[in-house]
């Protein structure tokens, strides 16, 4: 999700559920290390629980980002070896990983020895010519003994050459039925199944199969679909918190950025789907999309945005 989950998605998210777990943008370990690390690992408290991606194949370096992302206070170290990317592969970071398991069980091993927070990996099902479930299950059974027991699997083979990182989420066909096995095979495991995933009935159906479900696009550009999870998932009695509440709430972060000089885009771009599948979906994106960019956009852009939402549900077709 790079380019989506920055600091501000997060935020909002976290008013929407108050328990799923959050994960950052990927973050490679250069940047951790030689970057502006203060940026780069910024989270507001109460986003947590926050697992940091970290993109990275030297063990040495994944486990001093490591040892930084638990004293920052993350709740969960994640390793990408999943993103299909020409860009990260040329730094040897992501799928590309796939084709190297012992390397990965070091790296795996080497950020489990520097922290006592969980050490998690998200990989795919495969990759190019890797099409049985023998071979995942391979790669599976070389790194699980580094100290990784939960996979984050995205249920695709990816083409490392041939296809866009876009096509590699749509193209490859999913195999669900891989991942379910591996759960059935390997029950010590902690599995979680990620991939083409839309609506809470086939989160319910997955999690009769797997130990959980993550969410990547389909939270993002539908993010109140989030607001039944706690109830459905997680027992929470807690009121749902309606769209009007989320707005209120995220105006005053809204106010507190904009005071510290972030533009009003860098967080209203993140609440586009806010009010989808509803009639005010437009109006509300239109709002935003047509003001928000304006130098001197204020919090009055959301409270019009929130106003013509209500005209719009109002209104009657003829």
């Amino acid at each position: 999700m790079m380019g989506y989950t920055d600091r501000h998605a997060r935020y909002f998210l976290r008013l929407i559920s108050r328990r799923v777990l959050l994960y950052t943008e990927m973050v490679t370990t250069g940047a951790v290390l030689h970057g502006d690390r203060n940026k780069l690992l910024a989270y507001d408290p109460r986003e947590l629980p926050l697992a940091i991606q970290l993109g990275g194949s030297d063990p040495a370096e994944l486990a001093e980002c490591s040892r930084i992302a638990e004293g920052a206070g993350f709740s969960e170290v994640n390793l990408n070896v999943g993103c299909p990317s020409d860009r990260v592969q040329s730094g040897r970071i992501g799928a590309c990983l796939m084709a190297e398991p012992s390397l990965v069980a070091d790296c795996v091993s080497a950020m489990r020895s520097a922290v006592s927070i969980p050490v998690t990996v998200k990989c795919r099902i495969g990759i190019d010519d890797m099409e049985s479930f023998e071979e995942f299950d391979t790669f599976i059974q070389a790194v699980a003994p580094g100290g990784c027991d939960t996979f984050i699997v995205h249920a695709r083979k990816a083409w490392l050459q041939g296809l866009s990182p876009k096509q590699n989420r749509e193209i490859p066909p999913l195999k669900y039925d891989y991942v379910y096995r591996l759960k059935q095979q390997r029950p010590e495991l902690n599995i979680v199944i990620n991939g083409g995933i839309k609506t809470l009935e086939e989160i319910s159906g997955h999690l009769q199969q797997v130990d959980g479900v993550m969410l990547g696009r389909e939270a993002y550009h539908n993010p109140y679909l989030l607001s039944r999870v706690d109830c459905l998932f997680f027992g929470d009695t807690a009121a749902q918190r309606s769209r009007a509440d989320i707005i209120d709430e995220f105006t005053k972060y809204v106010q507190d950025q904009l005071a510290k000089g972030e533009r009003l885009q860098a967080m209203t771009r993140h609440l586009l789907g806010l009010y989808k599948h509803t009639r005010g979906s437009s109006a509300w994106k239109q709002c935003l999309s047509a003001h928000a960019h304006k130098l001197d956009a204020g919090v009055e852009v959301l409270a019009d945005a929130r106003s013509r939402v209500g005209q719009a549900a109002c209104s009657v077709l003829i």
